[in-house]
């Protein structure tokens, strides 16, 4: 992961004339524990820009994994099969993850409310 993110953000600096790191905080690994948790957890991978809110560039680039499951048109280094074979096509894989989004919200402002409270001074 270092190499890949360290690759990555020199090519971007570069590419756009900046410097310094993209990513914020250490590389996280979770136990994916059962097949429901996998297909809510690439929901949430695939729509991430939209329950950060987040636009411009930062949406451009996360938007390219959403495109890929959502779409037959779009090829790219994403292992689709894992998730897409569970659907009957790649709409159906898309109306599961809009349903899922917002629950997925939901939970990132209780996760912030909860954060708050407790490092409250």
């Amino acid at each position: 992961m270092h190499r890949l993110g360290g690759g990555y953000s020199w090519q971007f600096n570069k590419k756009y004339q900046r410097s310094g790191s993209l990513f914020q905080g250490t590389f996280k690994a979770k136990l994916i524990y059962s097949n429901e948790y996998l297909l809510h957890l690439s929901a949430y991978v695939n729509l991430n820009y939209k329950v950060h809110k987040l636009g411009g560039l930062a949406a451009k680039l996360i938007k390219s994994s959403w495109a890929e499951y959502s779409t037959d048109q779009i090829s790219g280094i994403c292992e689709k099969s894992i998730i897409l074979n569970q659907f009957k096509s790649d709409k159906e894989y898309k109306a599961f993850a809009l349903d899922t989004l917002p629950t997925l919200i939901e939970r990132k402002e209780q996760n912030k409310e909860l954060a708050e409270l407790l490092f409250e001074s």
